[in-house]
């Protein structure tokens, strides 16, 4: 059997691993705000902004098994405009976080029958993050070019004693039990796939036998590709019809391809990936700037004795989101009490030291500091070539590819620096969380 990349990758740390699979299938899978098949479209909409073709595949599948609609795999013209809405915010968050404000918020929450409720918003944010960061995580630990021969964007059906990282079941020892290849099949594994694909395929083809004698609605409003009646006013009915029910076609009057599965398999059984990420994208030449060269007025510094994740940001969460407060604050105490002291060691400092180094210096380049520290010890700790590293993946992380990995800390083992990913990865989080929830705070205020 072969493990999946991410689940392979984080099982070098596996009490990390399994803070992680709690806190993602709680997200995915258990009760919440959200419908389930309007999870896996929002992380599709979170993984496009890195052209993250890994986790894009990974959650087209889910949104499918979850009944999703093949139509909304077209791209943004296809779904409903409450969640093509959370577009903005999404752009915002994946690249500059420090420009969200409390105006994004309420727009969010007063658009007539399109509104959003604080719950729903809190567990789409708390997506948004998740999903970047973990982006992040792909990228930088190589995941996205271990996929196929050619290297991006391609998804083998996991083998039947698999199991896809984002189905992993909650509960006691949950990574110890993803990480066992021999198993029991369930109905939930991805070898669902071919159905999923024939499913995709028969839908296609009807559509284009219907496109071929009904004209277009004279009543549809152009941009709306086909939405109107589609979703509805409240969470448990946002994502509207189901895959039986077919809305028109693009606002052109002409079929667009789903951007996902080609038309057949190819030969060696592997899925062709997103060949077009733009349709999930708004503003798709968007992306980060140094925060140190942002417009003074516009922007001022986020300190964290003004609003903190321990202070502020969990109460709010936990309270709009039942439960995820925890799981999220286990995950970010988890990551820190990583043992690091071999890397610690070569650097000459305290392991505490060395890891508040780098995860200070994550959270200032997207303009959070903390008074209590000297951001001279960020030069002194880290050298050049992983403070580059460090900001491809934390900022652009699809500018990153396997040498930059390689030529990293050529000294160091792969179990250390999958752990400085793990840094990134949560740092990250938390920084896109603290500007959405102080955001969010502002507006109940």
């Amino acid at each position: 059997g072969r493990l999946e990349a991410v689940t392979q990758q984080m099982g070098y740390h596996p009490q990390y691993l399994d803070s992680f699979l709690k806190t993602q299938h709680y997200l995915l899978h258990m009760d919440g705000p959200l419908p389930f098949d309007c999870r896996h479209y929002i992380a599709i909409m979170a993984a496009a902004r890195h052209r993250c073709r890994y986790l894009v595949n990974l959650h087209v599948l889910q949104f499918l098994r979850a009944g999703g609609d093949p139509q909304w795999l077209r791209g943004l013209d296809f779904i409903p405009p409450k969640l093509r809405n959370l577009s903005e915010i999404n752009k915002i968050l994946a690249h500059r976080p420090w420009l969200i404000t409390k105006e994004h918020i309420e727009k969010l929450l007063k658009i007539s029958e399109w509104s959003w409720s604080l719950a729903e918003l809190v567990h789409a944010v708390v997506l948004l993050a998740h999903c970047h960061a973990l982006a992040s995580f792909v990228f930088g630990c190589g995941c996205e070019q271990e996929e196929g021969p050619g290297g991006r964007g391609s998804l083998k059906p996991s083998p039947p004693g698999n199991q896809c990282f984002c189905e992993a079941a909650t509960g006691n020892s949950c990574g110890q039990e993803l990480l066992r290849i021999n198993r029991k099949r369930s109905l939930d594994s991805c070898m669902e796939l071919d159905s999923l694909r024939e499913r995709v395929q028969r839908i296609h083809v009807e559509m284009e036998g219907k496109e071929e004698t009904r004209p277009l609605p004279p009543d549809r409003e152009e941009g709306e590709g086909g939405t109107r009646g589609v979703g509805v006013h409240d969470g448990s009915t946002l994502c509207g019809a189901r895959p039986e029910v077919l809305p028109a076609a693009a606002p052109t009057g002409q079929l667009q391809p789903i951007c996902w599965l080609s038309p057949l398999p190819d030969t060696d059984g592997e899925v062709t990936g997103a060949t077009n990420l733009a349709c999930y994208l708004q503003d798709p030449d968007f992306g980060y700037q140094d925060f140190a060269r942002r417009d003074e007025d516009q922007t001022q510094v986020f300190r964290v004795q003004d609003y903190s994740w321990e202070d502020h940001g969990f109460s709010l969460v936990n309270r709009l989101y039942s439960d995820i407060g925890h799981l999220l604050d286990e995950k970010f105490r988890t990551v820190d009490g990583l043992q690091s002291s071999a890397m610690a060691k070569r650097q000459g400092c305290e392991p505490s030291v060395f890891k508040r180094g780098i995860w200070n210096y994550i959270h200032c380049m997207f303009g959070i500091r903390y008074d209590d520290y000297d951001y001279a010890e960020v030069n002194h700790l880290l050298e050049r070539m992983l403070k580059v590293y460090i900001k491809t993946v934390t900022c652009y992380p699809e500018k990153t590819n396997p040498e930059m990995f390689d030529r990293f800390w050529k000294q160091f083992k792969h179990s250390e620096k999958v752990h400085v990913n793990l840094l990134i990865l949560e740092a990250r989080m938390q920084a896109e969380l603290l500007y959405a929830l102080q955001a969010i705070t502002q507006y109940m205020v």
